[in-house]
């Protein structure tokens, strides 16, 4: 049986371990967290390297795909420095291929509701799902991108993907060498959510981004809004449905219960694959099409 495992900063309750079948190969699947221990998780990479078939990265990004140049977090490469033989990955595969089929998605299954409600988007990090954000924008959304509010916690919005790359150009090469922590909520901080920008979440019809941003600054009564994320937990989802979200899309298929992060699912696809590598876009595209992947589609209210 194949073995992909994502090592995550985040909180291990939201821990979980699946077994799948994929195209006729069982495939171990199991996330743990380790509570935002980074030198915990250089630990379980340097055990479990070379015995498992594929690593994600969970928690973390290594670095920010955008327009075709990356920046790596400085402050994650520690991390994983102990890792040789274990392909690593970090969910940019999929966040440029998967995650890009969510608008013609929307249009095929909602597209009735977009007429009436309006296709307005709020994207919580647009630097950290290019792909996504692109798809939008060519898809004729209007666009508000939160970078600013959820990494900076700076209330201004941008709306333009050109001012979503200007930014990228002037303030990453900065924002990668901050301590990830300031970045993004890890550990227990990931549990939080306090209400905030509530002007933008209640002007789109979808809101979408990880997870934990997603919910992090949430409102309530988010009546009639169609969520798009990932790593959902059943928890999340009755989240979602007590604040009154209409729909939920996961970018991500669900699994037991749950969709497991674009790392996970990624690292998924490489041991699958069997090459011993990351795979490359193309890669990626040929075997989601095989494997019949798209997002899915649960009405909550």
């Amino acid at each position: 049986m194949k073995r992909a495992v994502s090592v995550s900063i985040g909180s291990s309750k939201r821990d979980k371990a699946v077994e799948v079948e994929l195209l006729g190969e069982k495939i171990r699947i199991e996330r743990i967290g380790t509570d935002g221990d980074m030198e915990k998780a250089a630990r379980l990479y340097k055990e479990l390297d070379g015995q498992v078939d594929a690593f994600g990265v969970g928690g973390a990004d290594l670095g920010a795909l955008v327009d075709g140049k990356f920046y790596p977090f400085h402050s994650v490469q520690p991390m994983v420095r102990f890792v040789e033989k274990t392909p690593l990955v970090d969910g940019g595969g999929l966040k440029n291929t998967l995650e890009n089929k969510v608008p013609a998605f929307l249009e095929k299954h909602l597209g009735d509701y977009l007429d009436e409600h309006g296709r307005k988007v709020f994207v919580t990090l647009g630097v950290d799902r290019w792909g996504l954000s692109r798809s939008f924008v060519e898809a004729g959304y209007e666009t508000v991108f939160g970078d600013l509010m959820f990494a900076l916690d700076v209330p201004l919005a941008i709306k333009s993907l050109g001012g979503l790359r200007l930014l990228a150009k002037l303030m990453i090469p900065i924002v990668t060498r901050f301590p990830f922590e300031w970045l993004y909520p890890t550990g227990e901080k990931q549990n939080e959510r306090i209400p905030k920008y509530e002007k933008y979440y209640r002007w789109a019809t979808v809101v979408a981004g990880d997870c934990l941003y997603v919910k992090r600054h949430m409102p309530d009564g988010m009546d009639g809004k169609i969520v798009v994320t990932n790593t959902t937990t059943p928890e999340d989802v009755e989240l979602f449905r007590s604040l009154g979200v209409k729909y939920l899309v996961t970018t991500t298929p669900v699994l037991d219960g749950r969709s497991f992060g674009t790392n996970m699912m990624e690292a998924a696809l490489v041991a699958l694959s069997g090459k011993g590598r990351p795979l490359t876009w193309e890669e990626y595209d040929e075997l989601l099409e095989k494997l019949g992947f798209e997002p899915q589609l649960q009405e909550l209210n």
